[in-house]
C-alpha cells in the first residue's frame, strides 16, 4: 500500500482543523481565539487542495487552487480586522479576553 502525498496532506488538515476548533471554544484570550481561526482557515485551505481533482496524466484540478488563493486574500483581510477589533476592545475596556461582560 503506497500513501500519496495528498492523503498525507488531508490528514493533516483534519488533525489541524480539530486542534484549532478547540482553541477556538476553549481558549478566552482575544488573541489566541484569532491564531485559532487563522490555523482553522489554514486547515480548511490545506484540505481543499488535498482533495482537488487529479488525473494520472494531467495535473490537479486548477479550481480548488484558485479557491484556496482567494480564500487567503479574505483571510489575511479579516484577521488584520480582527486584530484590529481585538486592540481597540483592549485600548477601550483594559480588557483581553471574555471573561465577564465587556
Amino acid at each position: 500500500m503506497d500513501i500519496e502525498p495528498y492523503q498525507i496532506y488531508a490528514v493533516t488538515a483534519g488533525l489541524l482543523f480539530s486542534l484549532a476548533l478547540g482553541g477556538v471554544f476553549l481558549c478566552r484570550h482575544f488573541f489566541k481565539k484569532i491564531i485559532a481561526a487563522k490555523i482553522l482557515g489554514a486547515a480548511v485551505f490545506l484540505l481543499l487542495v488535498s482533495v482537488a481533482r487529479r488525473d494520472y496524466e494531467a495535473f490537479a484540478d486548477p479550481v480548488p487552487h484558485a479557491m484556496v488563493i482567494t480564500g487567503i486574500v479574505v483571510a489575511v483581510s479579516a484577521a488584520a480586522f480582527a486584530l484590529a477589533l481585538a486592540r481597540r476592545i483592549w485600548r477601550d475596556t483594559g480588557r483581553s479576553n471574555f471573561d465577564g461582560d465587556l
